[in-house]
């Protein structure tokens, strides 16, 4: 077949056809996906109160809904809850890459007893919601002292950070599809475990580190079973989750319904920002990482 057939099978009335269907399909679920984020942006802005309004744009705009956030400190403490959950988050997302790292290169990379046993253990495992064994978790923090003052913070790191490490399944998938030769010709060359593991396999391995870095960092920024079950009455330790939550009870939601919009813009920054400046790290694949 010639090449201009073929150039004119590809422009064929069908194929057209299907690709307009397809960039509709796709157009209407952008369409979807993005109009929440548009209307809690706009009803941030909104200066009527209350959570139920006849129109889908505001008929006034302010900024007093942000202000407030960070001004009135009475009944619920945003600037306080922003920051217990952002030392939490931080914390917690060191922590759990490390770990879950470390285990994925581990089972990747090296052979051992137990090491099948414990796979098929942390897959089983994984099957049961962590929140079963949550009163659990609370009774053994709470008879450590864990569950009063700023210790909660040390207990929701504790909690969020203690079992990431059989989260391992997905790194482990990707460190399996770079080439074990590299690290034993690093070995041969003199370079211990840890240095084949930080200077060699690591950087390889950037598009699963971001993975890894963006999942640690979400998962307690937006944990509100968790948070709530050890923060208990604490209010002084409530994380964001809990503030926004609060906002939307009987007693505060007709004049908080707006600051709960505002807040919820003002929750999704830190993960916007942690995004951008990780994103330029992304790659695609081992271009060029071994040469036949």
């Amino acid at each position: 077949m010639s090449t201009p057939q073929v150039k004119r099978n590809a422009r064929s009335p069908r194929k057209v056809l299907v690709n307009v269907l397809i960039h509709m399909l796709l157009a209407a679920l952008a369409f979807i996906w993005i109009m929440p984020i548009f209307w809690i942006i706009l009803t941030s802005f909104r200066a009527e109160k209350g959570s139920y309004v006849s129109t889908f744009f505001p008929k006034n705009y302010t900024l007093n809904n942000y202000i407030k956030l960070f001004t009135n400190r009475t009944v619920l403490n945003f600037p306080k809850m922003f920051t217990n959950t952002l030392i939490i988050a931080i914390c917690c997302c060191l922590i759990t890459t490390f770990l879950v790292l470390s285990v994925a290169y581990s089972l990747s990379r090296m052979r051992f007893k137990f090491r099948k046993p414990y796979m098929n253990l942390a897959m089983i495992l994984g099957l049961f919601p962590g929140f079963m064994a949550m009163i659990a978790q609370y009774y053994i923090l709470k008879s450590m002292g864990l569950t009063e003052g700023s210790m909660i913070r040390l207990a929701l790191i504790i909690v969020y950070s203690a079992s990431s490490g059989m989260g391992f399944q997905i790194s482990k998938g990707y460190l399996d599809t770079i080439p074990k030769s590299i690290d034993e010709a690093a070995i041969i060359d003199g370079a211990t475990q840890w240095q084949v593991f930080t200077k060699i396999t690591m950087p390889l391995a950037r598009p699963i580190v971001i993975y890894t870095v963006l999942t640690s960092f979400i998962a307690p920024w937006v944990d509100f079973i968790f948070a709530s079950v050890i923060c208990g009455a604490n209010s002084s330790q409530y994380t964001v989750a809990i503030g926004l939550w609060n906002m939307l009870q009987q007693e505060y939601i007709h004049q908080w319904y707006t600051c709960f919009a505002a807040g919820a813009v003002l929750v999704s920054i830190p993960i916007a920002i942690l995004f951008v400046i990780v994103q330029r790290f992304y790659v695609e694949g081992m271009s060029g990482a071994v040469k036949g």
